[in-house]
């Protein structure tokens, strides 16, 4: 296994159903976070496609310009993932108890995990499921800033720098046999910390880490 017992703990063991219980329709990350993950979507994902977005909210990120021919959402809140205009369906599980995703073999063109990797328990199950539902060549792009809910990420996560975030979430690709090499995308504030902390836009830190199912 990649991570130990410890590694895999929450400050705040209760449910994550509970938690997330209460919709949050704000967006967890900076307008500059945004934009530049609605870019990399733009650049890597291809129009009338089948898009898994996982661990996902009310609002998805994808290019407005892009159609695509299914988009299927998940997460820990009914209300928000209803709201989502992109979905086509969608459904609510908790993977740190059921690591098992309702999905066929091979029936997605790319998966998507935005700012919610860090709360993975079991993340060797999960990315071996992604890589299940991916077609051969099929893109997985799991984005992340340096904000989290603390109580919920786990200590793996907690405890490490941000470029060992980085580290962690490629050894999570390498655990599974038949991805390709991860590819990262670092985009680090050049905002004053001053600045940062009064507010200012383009504050939070863009990283991403990116495979391919081999084909």
């Amino acid at each position: 296994m990649l991570l130990n017992s410890i590694q895999r703990q929450k400050l705040d063991g209760g449910n994550d159903r509970e938690f997330y219980n209460t919709p949050r329709f704000v967006t967890h990350v900076d307008e500059g976070f945004i934009d530049r993950l609605t870019t990399l979507y733009r650049e890597r994902l291809q129009p009338n496609t089948r898009i898994f977005d996982m661990m996902s909210s009310w609002v998805s990120h994808l290019p407005s310009e892009l159609k695509f021919e299914f988009i299927q959402g998940h997460g820990l809140n009914e209300k928000e993932l209803a709201k989502n205009p992109r979905f086509d369906k969608y459904f609510v599980q908790n993977l740190n108890q059921d690591l098992k995703l309702p999905l066929a073999d091979a029936s997605f063109d790319a998966v998507l995990n935005t700012v919610s990797v860090q709360y993975l328990q079991y993340p060797e199950a999960i990315f071996a499921e992604v890589y299940r539902v991916l077609k051969p060549n099929g893109l997985a792009i799991f984005s992340f800033s340096n904000r989290m809910f603390y109580n919920k990420a786990i200590a793996a996560w907690r405890d490490g720098s941000e470029t060992d975030r980085v580290e962690l979430v490629k050894s999570y690709f390498n655990s599974v046999s038949g991805f390709s090499t991860p590819e990262t995308i670092v985009q680090v504030s050049q905002v004053p910390e001053l600045l940062r902390w009064m507010g200012a836009g383009g504050g939070d830190p863009f990283y991403a880490v990116i495979a391919q199912k081999n084909g």
